[in-house]
This record gives C-alpha cells, structure tokens and sequence, in this order.
C-alpha cells in the first residue's frame, strides 16, 4: 500500500501528468452530470414512480442503460452515451471484412485512411443517434406510471417532443464523442472507454450498499468480497495473458548500417476478442425478455421469457455456447493470420522451422485457434457468474460486478489507464504502479 502511495503521489509531482490526469476527472464529471439531466418535456415524478414499477435490467434496454451509467433509465439527455459511437465502429470493422474499399482504408491507407475511417464513423455515429433518438422519444410518449400518468403529458406528446428529444439526444451524443477524443488527446486514457467506464462504475456504490442491506451475516459478505477479489484477478491474467511467437528477421547491409538479425515476438493474446462475445451474445440473449414488453398478452413469448430470465440455468447454457461461438467469430475478424504472414515476409521476417508465406498462415492460425479455446471457455464461465450469485442470494445489482460486461469493461480499461500513467512516471524516472513487471500494460507488449 505504500507503494501506491508514493506512485500517486508521484503523479502529482509531475506538472503535465497532473493536468493530464485533472482534465481528464474534469471531463468525467461534466459526463456523469449530464446523465442526471432529464430531457425537456419529461414529467421527473412520474418518471421516478415508472422507474420504481419497472424491473427491466433483464432486456436489451437494461444492457443498454448499463453502458450509459443509468442516463437511458433517467431519460437523461446522455440517455444514449456513447453507444453510436461504439456501433458504428463495430459495423466499420465488420464492414472492413466484407467490403474491399473498407478493407483498403483499413490496412493500405495509412494516416489518411485512418481519417477517412474516422469520418465515416462520425456520420455514422450522428445518423445512428438520430434513429435511436427517435426510438428512444416513441417510447417515452407510451410509459406511463402505475397510476396511469403518462411520463410525456398529453399536451407536450407530439412532433416538436419527437423532433426536439432526436435532436438533443442526437447533439449529446456527438458532444460526448467530442468528449472522449478530447480526453484521448489532452488526458489519460482512452476517452471512449472511460465515458463507458464511469458509467459503469458509478452503480458500484448503490449495488454494495444494496448488498450490505440485507440480513446476512458479516462473515458470509466478507467471503462474498475475497470470492469477487479471486475473480477480478483471475480475470487481469487472463486479460494480460499472451502467446509470444518467435519471429526472426534476417540481417541487411544499407550503406554503412545493419538492418535485422534480431528475434522478436508477436503478442498473440488469450483473449483476443476482448469483451464483444460478450455483448453479442447478450443483445441476443436479452430478445425473448425485450419483445415480452412489446407483446405481453403473447403466451409463446411469455413462456419462452422465462427459460431465458437472467437468473435461469438454460439461459445460462444457451449464453455460455454463444459466447464460445462468437469469440472465435470476432477472433477470425479482428486477428487475420494471413496479413501477419505478408508483413513479416515483406520486412524479411521468418519464424524459426516455419517456411514463409502460406506455411506460417497456418501456423499462427493453429495457434490462435488453440489458445482462443480457453480464452472463450473463460469468457463463459466469467459471463454467467452473476446468474450463479444470484442463485446464492447477492442482490441482482451487485451480482453483475461478478463478472461479464462490467467486470471485463472495469479491468480492461483500468489497466490501460494505469499503463498510461505508469509510462509517463518511468519517463522521468518515477517508480510506477507495476514496478514488479509481473503486470505488463498493452501498449507496452507492442
């Protein structure tokens, strides 16, 4: 603990780190006030009665109120976060696996195809919050409280709420996105991440107060937080976990100089797909609960609803086999071994025994198959903790910080945080937070 001390506090005996690291908490704030503002138009205490008759952390709208710290649950302003954002990155990437011109910008682009992707992905941010601020202003105009109150009242439900809540939504979505490159730019972190991040973990206070409220005894909660200490860890070395391959370049004389001659490795990660199965798998899952709000009356729906409530063990089976399946779907677009192959033959680079070109494809293709088998398996078995907590008695809020989304989200972007900051206290010779070497951050594995 002291040496945590002393690293924060190294962190503000450097001047440009401690602006870094006080814009960056400045920008989080503005972030975590805007998901308290309650859109124009919107009746708070019939909201807040709504609120408390609903139970809908089971949907897709419940998954999607999880990655905006609670700001669509509010109808805040920020009620769609940064998830535009983060889905027109993802149908960018899936179409750069399909579409050839995409798949150029991608790899052969250079510094201008990365603007050019960056562009396209902020039109397709603002068209996608501009469709889900409507979705979102449609539901508003039908919830009404228990009492019959409708949350929008009759007088201001209309186009002008329509066409106002899509172009606020719309323009807070695009000022976050702003936000998060700012923070990229001018703080620590990755600014997309920690807009999500913090959402995330502002619930983390309310779930273990809510958990610490029940009648159980001390003992058992105190085994409760060593159990979730275990998993945290158990989930950075997973996260961390990598499969170096030796790759050897050959030696090359230019002019006086002498290019090569030295091995290096390539970092082939457990978990290659990162927390996406996950999301896949869940928006997927949460189907049956979400249409069942749409079509109560429906007895096919009812009864499918509840072989896949979150809590249930078929839906824990179904989930954990999708999640195997979707980690080596993202696996095999996110990592291709034939473009590895083609650098390394270019630059002069063979792994040792291996034969260039098509032969070492294989090879690195077979290695990731192997190691992606029980990154998926973990995946799984991190994904439907919660639902085996629950069965344990935690308090559903609090389950959720056991594992899946939260968790790998918390862990993922905490330690490329820390190896942010680790690497400006090491450039003036501070000790940082990972001076054991046991932990090395991503950016440092190259």
């Amino acid at each position: 603990m002291a040496g945590i001390g002393e690293s924060l506090r190294n962190i503000f005996k450097i001047h440009e780190l401690r602006q870094r690291v006080l814009f960056t908490l400045g920008l989080l704030v503005v972030v975590r006030l805007g998901a308290q503002i309650t859109l124009p138009g919107v009746d708070t205490s019939v909201l807040a009665d709504f609120i408390k008759s609903q139970a809908d952390s089971n949907t897709l709208f419940g998954l999607f109120d999880l990655f905006v710290g609670g700001a669509f649950r509010n109808a805040a302003i920020f009620s769609l976060g940064i998830m535009p954002y983060i889905t027109a990155s993802i149908i960018l990437q899936l179409m750069g696996a399909v579409f050839p011109y995409f798949q150029k910008l991608q790899k052969e682009g250079g510094e201008e195809g990365r603007k050019k992707i960056t562009q396209y992905t902020r039109y397709g941010t603002v068209a996608i919050a501009f469709m889900q601020g409507w979705g979102v202003s449609i539901r508003l105009q039908n919830m009404t409280a228990p009492n019959g109150m409708p949350v929008v009242p009759q007088e201001v439900q209309g186009l002008l709420f329509t066409l106002s809540s899509m172009i606020i939504l719309a323009g807070a979505t695009t000022f976050l996105m702003w936000l998060g490159e700012q923070i990229t730019d001018r703080g620590i972190g990755n600014g997309i991440s920690l807009i999500i991040f913090i959402g995330i973990v502002a619930r983390l206070p309310d779930a273990i107060i809510g958990e610490f409220m029940t009648s159980r005894n001390i003992i058992i909660e105190v085994i409760i937080l060593l159990a979730m200490a275990v998993i945290v860890a158990a989930v950075v070395m997973i996260t961390e976990g990598t499969r170096r391959i030796p790759v050897q370049y050959a030696k090359r004389v230019v002019g006086r100089k002498v290019y090569g001659g030295v091995t290096q490795y390539i970092p082939m990660r457990v978990n290659t797909a990162g927390v996406m199965p996950i999301i896949f798998a869940q928006a997927i899952m949460f189907i049956p609960s979400t249409l069942f709000m749409f079509f109560p009356e429906s007895e096919f729906i009812a009864t499918l609803s509840v072989y896949f409530r979150y809590d249930s063990f078929v839906y824990a089976i179904i989930y954990a086999i999708m999640i195997i399946f979707f980690t080596y779907f993202y696996t095999a677009i996110a990592f291709n071994p034939k473009d590895v192959s083609d650098t390394m033959k270019k630059q002069g680079g063979f792994i040792p025994g291996i034969r260039p070109g098509q032969h070492t494809a294989d090879y690195i293709d077979n290695i990731l198959t192997k190691i992606t088998l029980p990154g998926s398996i973990f995946l799984a078995l991190v994904a439907i903790l919660p639902t085996f907590m629950m069965k344990l008695n935690v308090s559903p809020s609090f389950a959720q910080f056991f594992g899946g989304t939260s968790l790998l989200i918390i862990v993922g972007v905490a330690l490329d945080t820390m190896q942010q900051i680790e690497s400006h206290l090491l450039m003036r010779h501070y000790d940082g937070f990972m001076k054991s070497g046991k932990i090395r951050g991503r950016i440092g594995r190259g």
